[in-house]
């Protein structure tokens, strides 16, 4: 009896029990924009000015609008601390106000994933929605869109493993499931075109010392873009039903850099993307050709993205961030110079620029900004390509955005 009470108190021991700590904010946006703009979340997250829409000589997109919502109040639980034997857990579960329907406010998942470490391991687990690899490293400022389209803006499920190798330098390899963040295509915005292919892959490698961070990683993703399960089922010669699996396979490369020294920070970023619409950019693929056996080659348009940010300051803060991105085309030709692009913004758009000054007022936990937004957009017209540009006129259409943000941290 007592040899049992001992082991079940040994046993017993093994297990460590977690810490729970309650955070958030309260936050409140008044902006303003010179005309109409492609934007979600009551016009709060920002993606791009819209293009003429011209009647009897007037433009009716060109115009003064504003806005001052709380939506983006956030609550989130950290838990730290739990231990079973050498196995230790960690988690977070965060939630903002969102619109998801309607016009009420909801609360909305942002992230929800535990983290598995075990004693004398180089190797950590990341499990559940999180923000993607790519997505995780944005420029300085205080909008809600942190830089997309110029940034990649991607929260998903995913198995993430981060191996230390030493010396600074560490490994990080993911597998993604598209969640929150949908392609168009065939059947319009859809989640099935991932579902149906397999798992994006993310792989990086990483340097940081006291100063300095350094990235460099690529994604993969592999997509089945139909409009319904039937159009993977094909006849051949003879005329037997048989399975087609046409693929859209795209390679997405990034380059991270960050220095820091003492209260300031610069940081820069630099992505060329395949098909880039699961990260928030401004991108988008076509049909390359119609096999005779069913298949479907597609082609992804590719887009270059990048941004500069510098912070400055801790109590009085000065940020900026400079942002370009230009699509430079299909890989392929299409056959019917159309490709589906994402519906975020105006599909015209050929390149873009942002720049975005600052100023931050840090007193304790409470944080009140100001914000310039200069966007300016170059649109295309006529007709696509063969590589889908536009081959007519363009034109640069300029937004002027204000932001105040308020923001008590809790």
């Amino acid at each position: 009896m007592a040899a049992l009470l001992t082991g079940s108190a040994a046993f017993a021991q093994e297990e460590k029990p977690a810490h729970f700590k309650l955070y958030g904010f309260i936050r409140n946006y008044l902006s303003a924009d010179s005309r109409a703009v492609s934007a979600g979340t009551e016009d709060l997250y920002f993606y791009m000015p819209k293009g003429h829409d011209m009647k009897d000589g007037i433009d009716l997109n060109d115009g003064f609008n504003w806005r001052f919502v709380s939506l983006t109040t956030r609550l989130g639980l950290d838990i730290s601390g739990y231990k079973w034997g050498t196995m230790g857990i960690s988690g977070k579960v965060e939630a903002d106000f969102y619109y998801l329907s309607g016009s009420v406010p909801t609360l909305r998942l942002r992230q929800a994933f535990m983290k598995l470490n075990w004693d004398n391991s180089p190797v950590a687990l990341t499990i559940g929605q999180a923000w993607h690899p790519m997505a995780a490293d944005m420029p300085h400022m205080n909008n809600l869109e942190t830089g997309a389209p110029f940034n990649p803006f991607n929260r998903s499920p995913q198995l993430t493993a981060d191996v230390n190798l030493g010396s600074g330098f560490s490994l990080t390899a993911s597998l993604l499931y598209l969640n929150h963040y949908l392609p168009t295509g065939p059947a319009g915005k859809s989640k099935d075109y991932y579902k149906y292919g397999a798992p994006e892959f993310y792989l990086g490698f990483a340097y940081k010392n006291s100063h300095f961070t350094g990235k460099l990683g690529v994604d993969m993703v592999n997509m089945r873009p139909y409009r319904t399960l039937a159009d993977w089922r094909v006849q051949d010669g003879s005329g037997k039903l048989v399975e087609v699996k046409s693929l859209l396979t795209t390679f997405s490369p990034f380059v991270f850099l960050q220095y820091t020294n003492g209260k300031f920070q610069l940081r820069a970023k630099s992505i060329l993307a395949q098909s880039g619409e699961h990260l928030n950019l401004l991108s988008g693929y076509g049909v390359h050709s119609f096999n005779d056996n069913g298949t479907i080659e597609y082609t992804p348009m590719q887009d270059w993205a990048s941004f500069v940010s510098f912070s400055y300051g801790k109590k009085f803060q000065v940020m900026g961030m400079l942002g370009y991105m230009k699509q430079l085309g299909t890989t392929k030709d299409l056959t019917d110079n159309s490709v589906w692009m994402n519906t975020s913004a105006d599909v015209h758009i050929q390149q873009a620029f942002r720049a975005t000054p600052t100023v931050a007022w840090n007193l304790g936990k409470f944080t009140v900004s100001l914000e310039y937004n200069l966007t300016a957009a170059e649109f295309g017209s006529g007709d696509r390509n063969a590589r889908g540009m536009f081959t007519g006129n363009k034109e640069w259409i300029l937004n002027h955005r204000f932001i105040c943000m308020t923001k008590f941290n809790f």
